[in-house]
């Protein structure tokens, strides 16, 4: 069995399973990540659940706390609000994800100084029905379509398995309600071009008489409507200039002819059409000026969200410290500055 090494177990690591329903999963889940991690806290946060989620998560010996929004993204606001560590590890308490890669997860985000690192499924999967052919297709279908829009290619945008550094939770605004929480983790990351990376983990299949709560079609739709709407907020130029050729395309569409046939008679024979292909040209350059003062927006919010990052210290390097220099090394730089202001 894998240990953290001991750069990393002198760390305040906490492990956070959201739940809904999962008497049958979650005591395992607990007692795999204590054994791996025996320095961890484990959070478990019930999600109104109606089985014995609550009693077998304390008695696997998890901390176990209640957050009554339904939906993901309330749990993970919640505990992203609560909880104080340096590292943080979300994985869900279905015993899907491989527990005995957590420690090698946490000395690569601190060996390589990155600020998450994403558990992928897409490669490692045990079983036929453990990732459904379905699913898979969706994911690369999102993943792929979130790539093409924020430019950096992931390889399971959806993983429910990643080890987070303070900094990334505590600047993260969790605005979601539901399984679109993943696809927000990741844009977000995206966006303020922080150091991310992904491995490889196994991912099994639920045991006999426990379910996903995870539906193909619904949440797949809400995920891509999520990219979309981030997408708007968080490049609106590009996507109102789109908006803009879209209409000024179905505008000339609907003017040429009405054109043509004034340039060779002189007259306007057809009213409602030239007045609907003027109002739609209005709206498309209408959508362009929101492009633009949106754009200036967007700039100035994202410029206080990296602000907000950089005010919380990086994963340290070494043992002990703020920062990524260590207390020590920071006490010499200081010794340094004044002596040289002195002189």
């Amino acid at each position: 069995m894998t240990h953290a090494s001991p750069h990393a177990m002198s760390r305040q690591i906490a492990v956070l399973i959201p739940c809904y329903n999962e008497e049958r999963t979650v005591a395992q889940v607990v007692r795999d990540f204590g054994a791996v991690l025996p320095m961890a806290r484990i959070f478990v946060y019930d999600n109104n659940s109606t089985d014995q989620t609550v009693a077998r998560a304390k008695e696997a010996g998890a901390i176990v706390c209640t957050e009554k929004y339904q939906g993901k993204g309330n749990v993970m606001r919640r505990m992203f609000s609560d909880i104080e560590a340096d590292i943080y590890v979300l994985v869900d308490g279905d015993n899907t994800y491989h527990a005995a890669i957590a420690p090698e997860m946490i000395d690569k985000l601190l060996g390589e100084q990155l600020d998450m690192v994403v558990g992928t499924r897409l490669t490692a999967h045990e079983g036929d029905d453990s990732f459904r052919r379905g699913h898979q297709f969706g994911n690369h279908l999102l993943t792929g379509f979130m790539s093409l829009i924020f430019g950096r290619q992931l390889t399971d945008m959806l993983s429910g398995y990643r080890v987070m550094s303070r900094r990334f939770v505590k600047s993260f605004p969790a605005l979601s309600q539901g399984f679109e929480t993943e696809t927000e983790l990741t844009i977000h990351a995206l966006e303020l071009k922080m150091p991310i990376a992904e491995m490889v983990t196994p991912y099994g299949s639920r045991p006999k008489g426990s379910e996903s709560k995870l539906s193909t079609y619904r949440d797949g739709c809400r995920i891509l409507f999520t990219i979309i709407a981030l997408f708007k907020k968080e490049r609106p130029l590009t996507f109102f200039t789109i908006l803009f050729c879209l209409l000024a395309a179905l505008s000339l569409g609907l003017a040429m002819p009405v054109l043509i046939t004034y340039a060779h008679t002189g007259l306007v024979p057809r009213f409602p059409t030239a007045i609907l292909a003027t109002g739609i040209m209005l709206l498309a350059c209408l959508s362009l000026t929101c492009g633009l003062i949106l754009d200036t927006v967007t700039h100035g919010r994202r410029e206080l969200k990296r602000l907000r990052y950089l005010a919380v210290s990086a994963p340290e390097t070494g043992g002990g410290g703020e920062g990524i220099y260590g207390t020590a090394t920071q006490s010499h730089l200081l010794q340094r500055i004044h002596a040289g202001s002195s002189k």
